[in-house]
């Protein structure tokens, strides 16, 4: 077994696992840390091992279906978290963390399913992520994010809005825009400044974006389809309630609800949310970028 350290936007974390683990993790070699040799666990966010073929009994609380992949969130006797990845039916594997989400174990299926060892371990470091740095000014968002003008924005909605196809607009229709991620990118409110970034992160979707850059955030954008183009700007209660379903969390946990709170509140005072009504068409992005930016 051997350890390895990442960081993603600012948060140090490390991962036991074998050298056959670590070859399917391509998408966390930007992030990775050396000089290992100087890091003490105290600057550890979290750290995740990685088993095979262990049983874990736990309780089911909830689950998350989206389109055959499957979380399951439990608990076991001890009441520690556990989490079960199943992909189109089968059981990649469970996550078992500790009370406070400093270590926890990921433990694999069997061994003719080892084709999912990628699929378990990537929604484990996410989740563990999520959970682990909530208390942090932290959240990971499901978005896609553009940089513009050493700005970032982020477009929000539900899935199959077209959260992604806004961002490839602007890449094609307004010049100096970059794909930053297209699918989990974190944010981080820090309140010495109160200055909000948004960070690239090894989790991008269907989209091999993984970007180890940052860059301050110039505005959230929610959207929703119509059979026009309209753009305005949301405040107070609104902007919150806007933020609010796009940030992973086991919001029933009062820690992280409490942490998740702070971030979403601080956001909502401190950057530009929009709402946008459109059609996937040049205006649509145009009209977008001249409003926010």
């Amino acid at each position: 077994m051997t350890k390895k350290y990442y960081k993603v936007a600012e948060h140090l974390f490390a991962v036991d696992a074998n050298e056959e683990i670590f070859l399917q993790m391509e998408n966390y070699n930007p992030f990775a840390v050396n000089g290992v040799d100087s890091i003490s666990e105290s600057d550890v966010a979290f750290s995740l091992s990685v088993e095979c073929g262990a049983c874990v009994e736990y309780i089911e609380e909830t689950r998350q279906d989206d389109e055959g992949q499957i979380i399951i969130c439990g608990h076991t006797a001890e009441n520690q978290s556990t989490f079960e990845f199943i992909l189109y039916g089968v059981s990649a594997g469970i996550l078992l963390c500790s009370l406070d989400y400093k270590t926890a174990t990921i433990y694999f299926a069997e061994e003719k399913f080892k084709g999912l060892n990628k699929f378990a371990i990537n929604n484990a470091i996410m989740v563990l992520y999520a959970l682990a740095t909530a208390k942090f000014g932290t959240a990971l968002f499901h978005a896609a994010v553009v940089t513009y003008r050493e700005r970032g924005y982020l477009f929000l909605g539900k899935s199959g809005t077209g959260k992604s196809t806004h961002a490839r607009l602007w890449l094609r229709y307004n010049e100096g825009s970059q794909l930053l991620n297209d699918d989990n990118p974190v944010v981080r409110f820090f309140e010495n400044g109160s200055i909000a970034k948004v960070y690239g992160s090894p989790w991008s979707g269907k989209t091999p974006c993984y970007k180890n850059q940052e860059v301050l955030i110039g505005g959230f954008v929610l959207l929703e389809q119509a059979p026009y183009n309209k753009i305005s700007r949301l405040r107070g209660v609104s902007a919150y309630a806007a933020l609010l379903p796009s940030i992973s969390g086991k919001r029933w946990d009062k820690v992280i609800a409490d942490g998740l709170h702070y971030t979403e509140n601080a956001l909502a005072s401190h950057v530009p949310v929009w709402y946008l009504e459109c059609l996937p068409d040049e205006a649509a992005a145009k009209i977008c970028c001249e409003a926010i930016t």
